[in-house]
């Protein structure tokens, strides 16, 4: 049985929060269709867009809900990730950081 990070058994009927990149831009607006996912972006050095989606997600049977949503909108899937409760704070406060970098760089001054 596939084992996670810290230690716990995934189920496929356990919550779970995942990271998700696709190739391409999905904007912000469609988190709804896409069970709530938390949906950034970010440009390539050659300009090409990657998003990320990310999320606590019911079950495994809302993860394919999610997946399925994402092909038939013909994205290219370049990542799936499982990732820990620690991991998810983590992710939380950098994603913050990226999104408001003036903030960072006014605290770095004083």
């Amino acid at each position: 049985m596939p084992d996670t990070k810290d230690g716990q058994y995934l189920r496929p009927w356990s919550q779970a929060f995942y990271r998700m990149e696709i190739e391409g831009l999905l904007e912000e607006s469609w988190s709804d269709c896409f069970a709530g996912m938390r949906i950034t972006y970010r440009r390539r050095t050659d300009q090409s867009v990657v998003t990320c989606l990310t999320g606590r997600l019911m079950d495994q049977s809302e993860l394919m809900g999610v997946l399925n949503g994402l092909a038939e909108m013909h994205f290219p899937i370049l990542l799936i990730e499982n990732i820990s409760e620690k991991s998810e704070a983590d992710l939380n406060h950098k994603e913050s950081q990226r999104a408001n970098p003036k903030k960072m760089e006014d605290k770095n001054e004083t």
